[in-house]
């Protein structure tokens, strides 16, 4: 066959440079690519012409580009096949259902577009420069997955001391040598304990009445005037609804008059039962000179009301009081068994973990690339941790919603994702742990939200290594709080917040966002719900309140990939600080996304962190 090989290349006027091992390789490619002599001597020639090659000698320089070239080659070719599958609207014109039935299109072929495409188009990118304080904007170019020229390239790196370092114009490999991120020594098992993670797998969804709706409102605005008033500096709650001179002071939900978005002359305060019977009063917020509000945000306001039909507000109070029981006693959080508790040894505070969301394959196929690089990053690396968010089987995925995949959703997750993290487990040894997320994309599971943990059968081996959680959740590893939620929570509350600030003074748009999370102690307190979003009130109250004040803040986004510190606290207060991350999509189309990188080091000014693009 080698001697095939070469006559065939001499025949189109190429000769293989006398190296031992040249030949083998190409061999090889016959084998692997299912090609003849010929047919390889036919795609070096159309390779030697694309790359504008010079000389007629195949040297061992040219095989990595020409292996490349092969393998583009033959995902073109599977993609022409996939894509030659009638649709809907073909079938129906076939079978005589749709207009131009086959008497009178027996003669015309199905034009190209009515087939179903697998091809994705590359996303333009205008390639500006940014500064490191606008690092968490920053556009990622997409680069089709099987042709990357690197495997790793740190996005930017964070310090929580420094700030963000730029390295997007940096193109280089993320090899082993590099010291960016600073890991604990390995084998060390982190432990784990689950503060929240509701609802329970098996639940009943889908029975919420609008009493639920009401309650949830309800309950809300009453627990938190019982955190106004507990500190004592609010003093007592009063009607806002009714007409008076005095200053007031009262707690409800910002709401908006009318449909569509909140706008400054459209933003309504709803009472509760208890002080105004539930009923509405417009805010006037002319007198403010700086304010960020949402539909659903709970705000205590300090104001007149004259006329008893508006009122003027000079205060607004956007962040719950803390209670001093926020986080919950040992007692009732849900540990592991006790064989997975470190030894003493083991340090407090200090954790090394790997972060990526979904989805976890291109666009254009179902081979789920880009979680192998990262599964093979992190074996190299060996975190303590790895936490997976969903999708895992994204409902938005051209395969999916067309209906092409030839197994079932659940046979996919089992195979391409349980079964690929149950080999790493095993391959990394017992002091590797695995936390998976669900998504409300995920067309495997549940559409609800708050969204129970997946329900698996896990071999014993790996029934202590991996560990299912609700969306959203909350949980401690190594002593450090996480809280997280796969619901693109910043991106809805970006198309409804009003905001207004000083002309001398700057904000972070994203941090102010991220913040409201941690102001209104829920991880959704958007309401109504954005679209899309499947809420469940009778779930609800429980599942989505943030429990434990969140040393790391998960929140995956559409939005470009960041870090930031965020801290809330009033001028009596000491500040708490939580590191809030978004750490981008891990498949980007048809090219690779990008993925976290933590090293957590007993204090946030400490902690180290780095965006990695594949």
């Amino acid at each position: 066959m080698e001697e095939e090989i070469k006559s065939e290349f001499d025949k189109c006027s190429f000769s293989i440079e006398e190296d031992d091992q040249i030949l083998p390789t190409l061999l090889t490619c016959c084998i692997n690519y299912k090609l003849s002599a010929s047919d390889l001597a036919s795609s070096w020639e159309a390779y030697y012409l694309s790359s504008q090659l010079t000389g007629s000698v195949v040297s061992s320089a040219h095989l990595d580009g020409f292996l490349l070239h092969l393998q583009n080659e033959a995902k073109e070719k599977m993609n022409k096949e996939e894509s030659n599958v009638y649709s809907s609207h073909d079938i129906d014109i076939l079978i005589g259902n749709g207009p131009g039935g086959p008497e009178e299109n027996q003669s015309l072929p199905i034009s190209q577009n009515q087939r179903l495409s697998f091809h994705a188009s590359t996303p333009k990118t205008n390639g500006k420069s940014h500064s490191g304080k606008d690092a968490g904007t920053l556009a990622i170019p997409v680069t089709p997955f099987g042709q990357r020229t690197t495997k790793f390239t740190p996005h930017f790196v964070f310090n929580a001391h420094n700030g963000a370092s730029e390295f997007t114009n940096q193109e280089r490999n993320y090899s082993d040598d590099d010291e960016i991120i600073r890991r604990v020594q390995p084998g060390q098992k982190c432990s784990l304990n689950v503060i929240s993670s509701q609802p329970q797998p098996g639940c009943r969804f889908m029975y919420d009445r609008t009493e639920d709706r009401f309650n949830f409102l309800e309950n809300r605005i009453r627990k938190s005037a019982d955190m106004f008033t507990g500190t004592g500096v609010y003093g007592e709650l009063s009607d806002a609804t009714m007409a008076s001179e005095e200053e007031i002071f009262s707690v409800g939900i910002v709401a908006c008059d009318a449909e569509g978005h909140l706008n400054e002359k459209s933003v309504l305060l709803q009472c509760s039962a208890e002080h105004s019977c539930g009923q509405q009063v417009q805010l006037d917020l002319h007198n403010l000179t700086k304010f960020s509000l949402f539909p659903g945000q709970v705000v205590g306001i300090q104001g007149r009301n004259p006329s008893g039909h508006h009122l003027v507000v000079s205060k607004v109070s956007d962040s719950l009081p803390r209670p001093n029981d926020i986080i919950l006693p040992p007692a009732k959080k849900q540990a592991l068994p006790m064989e997975d508790i470190p030894s003493i040894s083991s340090p407090s505070r200090v954790l090394s973990a790997i972060i990526a969301s979904g989805p976890f394959t291109t666009s254009d196929n179902l081979l789920f690339e880009p979680l192998q690089e990262l599964l093979a990053y992190a074996r190299r690396k060996e975190p303590q941790l790895l936490i997976l968010m969903g999708p895992f089987v994204d409902s938005e995925h051209p395969n999916i919603k067309k209906g092409t995949a030839d197994r079932s959703f659940r046979d996919i997750f089992l195979m391409e994702i349980v079964s690929r993290l149950q080999d790493f487990t095993q391959y990394m040894g017992s002091s590797m742990r695995v936390i998976l997320l669900p998504s409300i994309r995920d067309a495997h599971h549940d559409f609800v939200f708050p969204q129970a943990a997946f329900d698996l059968n896990l071999l014993e081996s790996s029934t202590n290594q991996i560990t299912c959680l609700a969306n959203p959740s909350s949980f401690s590893a190594n002593e450090i709080v996480f809280g997280c939620c796969t619901v693109d929570v910043l991106k809805q509350l970006s198309g409804e917040e009003i905001s207004r600030n000083p002309s001398n003074e700057m904000s972070d748009r994203i941090a102010v966002l991220a913040t409201h999370l941690l102001k209104q102690q829920s991880f959704y307190p958007l309401y109504p719900p954005a679209i899309g979003v499947p809420l469940d009130f009778s779930l609800a109250p429980d599942a989505l309140r943030i429990l434990s004040f969140p040393d790391i803040l998960l929140l995956p986004s559409d939005l470009a990939p960041f870090i930031k510190v965020l801290s809330i606290g009033s001028e009596d207060e000491v500040a708490m600080k939580s590191v809030c991350v978004n750490p981008g999509r891990l498949a980007k189309g048809i090219g690779g996304g990008t993925f976290l990188e933590l090293h957590f080091n007993r204090e946030i000014d400490k902690t180290t962190a780095s965006i990695i693009r594949i």
